[in-house]
């Protein structure tokens, strides 16, 4: 089947605070999804039926209408999809890698981009994350969850204390970007963290802090990419440095020693298989000076904008961006 007789459904946008995230990657597959010569259908889902004809509305910052979850139900199940092939999920954040898109696409029937229902759901769930990597000896930083409901801070504190100290990481159980993270060092700023990881998510996750290198490994279909390194100016990967321009630098492939590397993405291809991911996914990493690896989550629908890791990765690969977006959508149909 040639590319121009195959419709694309790209789904961008969505309910999540990631939402503008979406937006810049759904940009730069669009430009690539055309230069490709397929036909392209783009769809907010929390639009519902109430989406733009004007294309470039689907970009702005400010919402063309009321968005919803509910929205996602009745556009899914509309015509809209009808003479859809294939659809790219260029979403991120909740209702949008965390297997619920997932589930109303496989009950409408439609094929679509990256790992199905369970692994989305697994890798979403940093807690059932780490659980699966210790299951696959895939080795990760100590933590413990607070739920919603628990409002004791001084036995917070003491269970920080007593399982790996001070400082530690608190983000939200189920949020990707780095949304809602805080890098605590010490017990005043917990509780101040804590509630912002809960705004986001009924579970916060509280997480040893490993001091070291940030390192990240791409991996499509079963291949592994070479593994690449992101040095922040500010010295924490937060949100603000993954998504502005000059704030991080990169490298790739990461100057770590050819068994190190090996090691790094044997680890990544195991946290990839751990939690059943298909397609394309980024595996994150921290490296201590003494070179031990830390697994910290799988992010199976990662970023695809002019800053972001896995065409950075495939490039050093000897993949364009185009090539790239084409194996995804060929590996889907």
């Amino acid at each position: 089947m040639l590319n121009s007789e195959i419709t694309v459904a790209l789904l961008l946008g969505g309910t999540s605070p990631e939402k503008e995230v979406s937006k810049a990657t759904a940009k730069s597959v669009l430009t690539a999804l055309r230069d490709l010569g397929y036909k392209v259908k783009v769809i907010n889902p929390a639009y519902g039926l109430n989406q733009p004809g004007d294309e470039s509305k689907f970009f702005e910052e400010k919402e063309y209408t009321e968005i919803s979850n509910r929205n996602y139900v009745e556009a899914i199940n509309s015509t809209m999809f009808d003479d859809v092939d294939v659809v790219f999920i260029a979403l991120h954040g909740k209702w949008g890698e965390d297997g619920t898109l997932q589930s109303l696409l496989e009950m409408r029937g439609v094929k679509y981009t990256g790992s199905k229902v369970l692994a989305s759901a697994l890798a979403m769930d940093k807690r059932m994350t780490k659980i699966m990597f210790q299951h696959y000896d895939v080795n990760t930083p100590k933590w413990f969850v607070v739920n919603k409901n628990e409002n004791d801070f001084h036995l917070i504190k003491e269970k920080i204390k007593k399982f790996f100290g001070y400082p530690c990481i608190i983000k939200p159980n189920d949020q990707g970007s780095t949304v809602g993270l805080t890098l605590c060092r010490g017990d005043v700023e917990v509780e101040k963290a804590v509630k912002l990881a809960l705004q986001f998510s009924n579970v916060a996750l509280v997480e040893e802090y490993i001091s070291g290198r940030e390192l990240t490994v791409g991996i499509i279909g079963q291949q592994v990419l070479p593994v690449l390194e992101i040095k922040p100016l500010s010295g924490l990967y937060d949100y603000e440095s993954k998504y502005t321009s000059g704030k991080s630098e990169y490298e790739v492939p990461a100057m770590v020693p050819p068994k190190v590397a090996e090691h790094l993405q044997h680890q990544a291809l195991l946290a990839f298989n751990s939690v059943c991911c298909e397609s394309y996914a980024r595996v994150d990493f921290r490296l201590t000076k003494d070179y031990k690896t830390y697994c910290l989550e799988v992010n199976t629908l990662p970023g695809m904008t002019s800053l972001s890791l896995v065409p950075k990765m495939a490039k050093a690969a000897g993949i364009t961006f185009e090539e790239l977006i084409e194996r995804l959508i060929k590996y889907t149909i």
